[in-house]
């Protein structure tokens, strides 16, 4: 009996964070979407983005100086174009989500009769201007949970929950061109088949590749699945050396994953080594507040230097009050771990935090490839360069699913449904009963991303990386053409894919730039510009 179930849509997302549902909303009045979520709808990178979302809201700041902070930051290679498109339409992408019920944080003037709501507006690293919109220190939270009460009321749009996007179907497999996406094969984890889906348009939304290392602030699902799935399909790459390390990451064994957001630096919280002194005077005249990379960089050297487990983060010398007002969540969590933050230091490290390349897209978020899109982390802009500067990303996500979106609605009438997909074919296949092996080979991979495509590098520990993900591919490839898809089998075959890309754009930068230190060559070389990867090549 065929069980196979085929799906149909004018726009298909892949990805259900801030920018797959932004753009879902914005095409919604005009078509019909489908919406794919890897875990429940709320689960990804978004959601647990604490610090906020940069715009020129100040009358004391301003677009040019907005532009100046991001290229300082990107360390030189930012595309000046792509940054200055994104901050002209900060402000009105970001007033978008407040019609839309995101309650960032106002000001509380008893003495104003100025009835335009005023923002409290906070400061992070590389910013020159308080320019940080914020919903206390759960602004993902607070933008997800509107974006998706809004989803849920839209007639045209359907969330597919648990269900993992599998390979792009392009028109060669239907006897057309293989420069066209024509679709999607789709894995369904309640009943454990793939499924297709026929679409207009496909706009690739899967955040990240941060779960390709062993530390990480990420959620379990940011396992680099569009960037694989955009590569195998014949896009461009860029700038995957540029691995952003979140520098402040809570060190406790019962606290994976947990984040301890920029904004306590911007309001004055202090480095500390362990025996309680202040260090970052010592890397950077901007102290606490200097570009995450160099912060990293600096936590990293000093616990090497010293043997130690981690530094700590003081923000003691700041009112209770004042703490628990700004940082109620992060407050609350630590008391539950056992650490009151008003009263003593928060034991932190480094962990990998965003992806700073990815699919390379034009300024409304078109690939190399007709009618797929990408949109958010999983994209490479230009706008982050070397480095990205904080709060910029939820920036990103919003302005590109705004541009994404009206390329979409312009282009969609001009394109015709593809008659028919082919189904996914495993009569060749059977169950596996050996699910270990893809556990060890994650957690190896994992392991030696950390060692040697970590926050500082050499040209041999890049060679063995390659090495070892040659060898794990070879044996991916074999347990996938022999056994029944799983999410873990999906997600390592794709954290492979990547990591190759990430090791191969590190092995072509010889020079330390931004996130990318490499002992081997310690100083920048001008001129630069983007590493740019292309298939088959």
């Amino acid at each position: 009996m065929n069980t196979h179930k085929e799906h149909t849509c004018d726009v298909l997302i892949v990805g259900s964070g801030a920018a797959g549902l932004s753009l879902a909303l914005h095409v919604a009045d005009h078509c019909q979407v489908i919406v794919l979520s890897k875990g429940p709808r709320s689960e990804g990178s978004t959601y647990y983005a604490q610090g906020g979302i940069a715009a020129v809201f100040d009358e004391t700041d301003s677009i040019d100086s907005h532009v100046q902070d991001t290229l300082i930051a990107g360390a030189g290679i930012c595309d000046e174009q792509t940054v200055r498109f994104i901050a002209e339409h900060a402000k009105p992408c970001v007033q978008w989500l407040i019609d839309g019920g995101v309650p960032f944080d106002k000001l509380n003037d008893p003495n104003t009769e100025d009835e335009t709501p005023r923002y409290h507006l906070t400061r992070e690293g590389g910013h020159s201007h308080r320019r940080i919109l914020h919903a206390a220190d759960a602004t993902g939270m607070a933008m997800q949970t509107s974006l998706q009460e809004n989803v849920k009321k839209h007639p045209n749009i359907q969330i597919f929950e648990r269900h993992n996007a599998l390979d792009l179907i392009t028109e060669d497999k239907v006897g057309g061109s293989q420069q066209t996406v024509v679709g999607a094969y789709v894995w369904n984890r309640h009943d454990e088949h793939v499924e297709t889906i026929r679409a207009k348009c496909v706009v690739l939304a899967t955040g990240g590749s941060s779960k390709v290392y062993q530390y990480t602030s990420n959620p379990d699902i940011s396992s680099g699945d569009g960037i694989a799935m955009a590569w195998r399909a014949g896009c461009r790459v860029a700038n995957l050396e540029f691995n952003q390390f979140h520098p402040t990451c809570l060190y406790h064994p019962e606290a994976r994953n947990f984040l301890l957001t920029e904004a306590l630096r911007g309001e004055g919280a202090y480095l500390r080594r362990p025996d309680g002194s202040r260090f970052m005077l010592d890397f950077d005249e901007r102290a606490e507040l200097a570009p995450r990379d160099v912060v990293a960089r600096a936590i990293d050297y000093e616990m090497k230097r010293l043997g130690a487990d981690c530094m700590y983060l003081d923000i003691t010398h700041k009112r209770a009050e004042f703490i628990q007002q700004h940082f109620p969540m992060i407050y609350s969590r630590l008391m539950e771990l056992g650490i009151d933050m008003t009263k003593e230091p928060i034991p932190i490290v480094p962990a990998a935090h965003y992806t700073c390349g990815g699919v390379m897209v034009d300024q409304q978020g078109k690939t190399d490839l007709n009618h797929l899109y990408a949109i958010g982390e999983v994209s490479y802009t230009g706008l982050h360069g070397a480095n990205r500067m904080a709060s910029n990303s939820l920036l990103e996500c919003v302005v590109y699913a705004w541009s994404a979106a009206q390329a979409i609605l312009q282009e969609l009438p001009q394109i015709h449904l593809c008659s028919e997909l082919p189904i996914w074919d495993e009569s060749q296949v059977s169950c596996s009963d050996e699910e270990v092996v893809i556990q060890h080979n994650w957690h190896e991979l994992r392991l030696f991303m950390w060692d040697y495509m970590g926050i500082v590098r050499t040209d041999k520990r890049l060679e063995r990386a390659l090495r070892r993900i040659q060898l794990l591919q070879q044996e991916t490839h074999e347990y996938y053409s022999n056994f029944r898809v799983s999410n873990n089998l999906l997600e390592l075959r794709n954290l492979l894919q990547v990591a190759e890309l990430m090791v191969r754009c590190a092995m072509q930068r010889k020079e330390s730039r931004g996130l990318h230190y490499t002992l081997d060559y310690p100083e920048p070389k001008e001129p630069s510009g983007p590493t740019i990867l292309t298939p088959n090549q």
